[in-house]
């Protein structure tokens, strides 16, 4: 007791009251830091329930009928989407690229709507019939091009008839002779060789132009003309229906927008036919989703690297033209990708957990000594403990000291990330929500379902589920 009353009442050493005054500043400073958790949206242990038929809704639907169609009254279709993100952003940037060393550049919103329209009407001018059953084929990797193509099909009721190098060429002939795609928009010469070769060998009859976005050398109209193929440049076209305009003829709501061809692995390559509204619907759920952190606005900015051929990335970004936000393309090569992303400094990023493992797999490899290994996992622990309460932030003291570095390898201003395609594992899924300070979101879908079909709940920080019905 006497050792009690001296502690307390003895004049203490100016070393310890400086400690004593660190330590008071620390906690107040952590308290004053602390966010709020976040809102729960519905009650996480009853995410979901039955229906008729025995399917499940997510519980943020108000009644079993009120199905989601739109997330907008005047944004039914995708071509509403993009024109509802034009007014939004106030003709704000839209697609951005770089080179090599460069920063980003962008193209505004009315600059992509406006060479959509010519690029249609140039196709249109070229024979063309503006409505559903006219079928384009985009063989390009991610790049503003492939956009402006997609949106001149929805500019004029078209469909896009996404292609990819993976197919395979046996895949690509099935498919441009199934869909009967008389019309092709590829990104350079390599592509467009590839689609000559099958014409050529009477493959494809029903290919008549190709439309390269890319430059390329003279004898390769030669060429297409010899087996009755037009070979014509983007900017070419474009400059057509410039001088040959035809003003916008919208789809419905029920139109077919988009076919998504599977890999063919259990035999010949299968058409997913989309509607505008099977995506905006979609796309209404995702939002619905997310909206309680925060949904996307003109202040955000998306990277594009996930193949625009498939469906999450497509649906990720109408996400991000519904709210007029931005979309920036890496450069085409997946080992620049951190370069791009340093660059860009993205809000919003789709990922994989394939190149999630390689950020956990890095940063571990990276803590060599005993002692950084248990600093690392100690701080892992401790931040994914506010996690679990809904604490997301990056203004920690473990943020400060060991994580900073791993949310400045992704820009550092990542705020939601939505991993899909493959199970991720549970200690990768764990360091990512402490490490980065955002919300990560695991979806479930296929390209029937148009993307998501389940989605993980904002606060729900367990793992090794892709959480409950999506609102759709």
């Amino acid at each position: 007791m006497d050792f009690l009353l001296q502690l307390l009442f003895s004049p203490l050493p100016t070393s310890a009251i400086v400690s004593l005054f660190a330590l008071a500043a620390a906690v107040v400073f952590y308290l004053h830091t602390r966010p709020s958790p976040l809102p729960s949206v519905l009650d996480l242990h009853h995410q979901s329930e039955g229906i008729k038929d025995g399917a499940r809704k997510s519980t943020l639907l108000e009644d079993n009928n009120n199905l989601i169609s739109y997330h907008h009254e005047d944004a039914k279709t995708l071509y509403e989407v993009f024109q509802k993100g034009l007014k939004v952003s106030g003709n704000g940037p839209c697609l951005g690229y770089r080179k090599t060393g460069k920063p980003y550049q962008w193209l505004n919103y009315k600059q992509v709507s406006d060479r959509a329209e010519h690029l249609g009407s140039g196709l249109l001018h070229k024979g063309l019939k503006p409505n559903s059953d006219t079928f384009i084929g985009i063989f390009a990797q991610n790049r503003p091009e492939w956009i402006i193509g997609e949106q001149a099909c929805y500019t004029y009721s078209m469909v896009a008839v996404p292609l990819y190098d993976t197919l395979g060429p046996e895949a690509l002939v099935f498919i441009i002779d199934r869909a009967e795609i008389s019309t092709v928009l590829c990104d350079n010469e390599k592509k467009a060789e590839t689609l000559l070769q099958s014409r050529e060998e009477g493959q494809t009859p029903v290919l008549k132009t190709i439309v390269i976005m890319d430059p390329f050398p003279s004898e390769l109209v030669e060429r297409g003309t010899k087996c009755g193929v037009d070979i014509v440049s983007m900017q070419d076209v474009e400059a057509l229906g410039k001088s040959n305009h035809q003003e916008p003829i919208p789809p419905k709501p029920e139109d077919l927008s988009i076919v998504c061809f599977t890999s063919g692995t259990t035999g010949n390559p299968k058409g997913a036919m989309l509607t505008h509204e099977n995506v905006v619907s979609d796309v209404a759920g995702v939002i619905k989703s997310i909206e309680v952190v925060g949904g996307a606005t003109t202040q955000d900015v998306s990277i594009s690297f996930l193949p625009l051929a498939h469906m999450f990335e497509r649906v990720v970004q109408v996400v991000m033209y519904d709210a007029g936000a931005k979309v920036g393309f890496f450069q085409g090569d997946i080992r620049l990708l951190p370069d791009d992303m340093m660059a860009l400094q993205p809000t919003i990023f789709p990922a994989v957990p394939r190149l999630l493992n390689r950020v956990y797999d890095k940063v571990h490899n990276s803590a060599q000594t005993s002692f950084k290994k248990w600093l690392l996992n100690f701080a892992v622990e401790r931040k994914f403990a506010e996690v679990k309460q809904g604490i997301i932030r990056k203004n920690s003291i473990w943020d400060k000291l060991i994580f900073h570095k791993v949310q400045e390898s992704l820009g550092g201003r990542v705020r939601v990330m939505v991993t899909a395609a493959a199970p991720i594992s549970t200690s990768v899924l764990n360091f990512l929500r402490a490490s980065l300070g955002c919300q990560i979101f695991e979806a479930y879908g296929q390209t029937e379902c148009t993307a998501a079909c389940t989605f993980t709940m904002p606060g729900d920080a367990t793992s090794g589920h892709v959480g409950g019905a999506a609102a759709l």
